[in-house]
């Protein structure tokens, strides 16, 4: 295996296990509830630690990453998160549990700009796509795997169990990411020269003016209010509101994200064919995604709102490849780690407030209605932006090629 393929694997391993650590707490959520006596408003709260801590370290992430290289961030990141996995489940009320899950953030947020900088570095423009929608499979796959062994957890060890267990995969991959993975491609680094209008290079500043980074920050904020809306609330909404029971929920629970893995190999692929267009591939994703929420929530049986989900799965995840490949060409290679972790900034802040609106919602109305109505503004708000951005794109000039490596 190639230096790039075999750097992919690592970090989808790396980003499964990751995805394993996030989503635990949503399945064990309804038993944490009533273990520690927390209203949903509460519970969405604790949601949202977790990307407090993520948010504020994606920029001085992508920063060290551009500094000292993506491994030693991945490694650092991986025995952190890990750690704090663990001391959730110790957690014996909700003040400590959300400063354990702002902390456990806090190790997850490091590794974003490092792994984007190393696809934006092996992968060329045409390429990127579907290396972005390879990679990000692991955020269906995980939750996919994670519903059925964490019901099944819940059972055997309990919820505080449960988290004990999950430190493992982490220490296991940051021993591997040490030694195994690459740190530059055999023929070098993919050069990524970005030029403003003035026909100049970008530096840090110019990259800050052009209206395209702040498109696609704002369209992945509002992508994330729909994405950990439905992330950290679907669960407990086939639970609570289905009144699906806690040994079918893991199964129920697993079928929407193993469709939205196929959404990501199939629209990271249509984003390398339609490589002039990914902003609009990804707008039209996003709105239908938004209607299949719609359909989600209306169904009139459980089989009928878990096929919504499933296919509002599909283009929720599949939107992944090609939005990570349109900043990874608005950005020079020297400041990848830096503006990637700028794009995900945006994206937590979404992430942080829906998970707390959502809880707020179904806790005043005792009902998902609004959630629902919410997560799909979030998804019209980011289709708009992406369609303004289709038209900005052509006006930055990039190009994208493999030149030799320097020390």
């Amino acid at each position: 295996m190639n230096k790039k393929w075999s750097m992919l694997v690592l970090i989808w391993l790396m980003m499964f296990v990751a995805y394993l650590d996030r989503i635990n707490i949503s399945v064990a959520g309804p038993t944490m509830m009533k273990a520690l006596h927390m209203s949903p408003a509460l519970f969405g709260v604790v949601l949202s630690a977790f990307t407090f801590g993520y948010a504020i370290l994606q920029i001085p992430g992508g920063w060290l990453a551009d500094k000292f290289g993506s491994r030693p961030l991945l490694v650092v990141s991986l025995v952190w998160w890990s750690i704090f996995t663990g001391f959730t489940g110790l957690a014996f009320g909700a003040g400590i549990l959300i400063l354990v899950r702002v902390l456990f953030g806090v190790g997850e947020g490091l590794e974003n700009g490092a792994q984007f900088k190393l696809i934006g570095d092996f992968f060329t423009s045409k390429e990127r796509s579907s290396a972005n929608g390879l990679f990000l499979t692991a955020i269906a796959l995980g939750p996919a795997f994670v519903a059925p062994v964490s019901t099944w957890l819940l059972g055997v060890a309990g919820w505080r169990g449960l988290f004990l267990w999950f430190t493992i995969p982490g220490i296991v991959m940051a021993i591997l990411i040490y030694f195994l993975i690459p740190s530059k491609p055999k023929d070098g680094i993919v050069h990524t020269e970005v030029r403003t209008r003035t026909g100049k290079p970008a530096n840090w500043g110019a990259v800050m003016s052009q209206p395209g980074i702040w498109l696609i920050f704002l369209a992945y904020l509002f992508f994330n209010v729909a994405f950990w809306g439905y992330l950290g609330w679907m669960p407990s909404y086939l639970a609570l509101s289905r009144h699906i029971d806690l040994a079918k929920l893991g199964f129920d629970a697993s079928i929407p994200y193993v469709v939205g893995f196929f959404g990501l190999l199939i629209i990271g692929w249509l984003g390398n064919r339609l490589s002039n267009f990914k902003a609009a591939l990804v707008a039209v994703s996003y709105l239908v995604s938004g209607i299949f929420l719609y359909v989600a929530y209306n169904a009139s049986t459980v089989s009928g709102s878990v096929f919504g989900l499933s296919v509002a799965a599909f283009f929720l995840f599949g939107g992944f490849g090609p939005i990570w490949a349109i900043p990874l060409d608005l950005i020079p290679d020297s400041l990848r780690g830096t503006f990637t972790g700028f794009v995900n900034f945006g994206g937590q802040i979404g992430g942080f407030f829906a998970p707390i609106v959502v809880g707020i919602i179904v806790t005043v109305s005792h009902s998902f209605t609004g959630g629902f109505l919410f997560m799909i503004g979030g998804l019209i708000l980011s289709a708009v932006f992406l369609l303004i951005l289709q038209s900005t794109m052509r006006k930055i000039s990039t190009s994208a090629q493999p030149v030799q490596a320097t020390s």
